[in-house]
């Protein structure tokens, strides 16, 4: 089972394996208050789509279709989510953004979902 989770957030006996899905390292958080098991860069959206998006809810539909995008042209840091999935019984996808249903690890979390592979 997958969950989206603010990395800000105080970690949870419940966030079982805890993953950083973004790909720059959250301001003013040390590694010790975070308690991240996996930083997966590799598998967070392009610095150019991140920038393009910037967060703006209009944008959210084709954010969220071009990171599918990106997602099904780089499947290895995918398949490696899928095989955390198997091994730990919840795994936590962190994310650095204020929002909490626009962001990738909400688009992530569905990925993973629609194509379980």
């Amino acid at each position: 089972m997958f969950v989206v989770k603010r990395v800000y957030d105080a970690p949870a006996v419940e966030d079982g394996f805890r993953v950083l899905v973004d790909r720059l390292w959250p301001r003013g958080l040390t590694k010790e208050k975070a308690k991240i098991d996996l930083w997966l860069k590799e598998v967070a959206p392009s610095t150019e789509l991140r920038r393009w998006f910037h967060h703006e809810a209009p944008l959210f539909d084709e954010f969220t279709q071009r990171y599918d995008a990106e997602l099904d042209a780089n499947p290895g840091p995918v398949d490696q989510l899928r095989e955390l999935g198997r091994t730990h019984p919840v795994v936590t996808l962190l994310v650095g953004a204020r929002d909490p249903e626009l962001n990738q690890g909400v688009v992530l979390e569905r990925y993973l979902e629609r194509h379980p592979r």
